[in-house]
């Protein structure tokens, strides 16, 4: 059984909006960190956007700041990624994680399967 799982990727407009969502199981949910990562063709996967486990801290990668916005519901052992402005070289598969540690050394320790974003110019 998946410990993470993402949805809501899609074909969208440059310029439009999307939000994703990473569904956990508790154990993971209750990690020190959860996180996004991207993987587009031919690149290597890397850091979007981190949140800590009370949600009070977040963290973004220099090219999406002012654009996306991670949050959590301890509620429903759900994060989210609100995406806007969405641009050509945001396509890919994104990926749900979490992981134990300082925001400086985290260890992933969980993964979702990715979800695919593409934005049509």
């Amino acid at each position: 059984q998946s410990q993470l799982v993402e949805f809501g990727g899609r074909l969208v407009h440059a310029g439009g909006s999307l939000t994703l969502t990473c569904t956990a199981s508790r154990r993971a949910f209750n990690s020190d960190h959860m996180g996004w990562f991207r993987q587009a063709p031919g690149k290597e996967r890397e850091f979007v956007s981190a949140i800590s486990w009370n949600g009070e801290n977040t963290y973004y990668t220099e090219s999406v700041k002012g654009r996306f916005a991670v949050s959590r519901d301890k509620a429903k052992n759900t994060m989210y990624l609100q995406m806007n402005d969405l641009k050509s070289e945001d396509t890919a598969a994104y990926y749900c994680a979490a992981g134990a540690g300082s925001i400086a050394s985290i260890s992933w320790n969980y993964w979702g399967q990715g979800t695919q974003v593409t934005v049509s110019s």
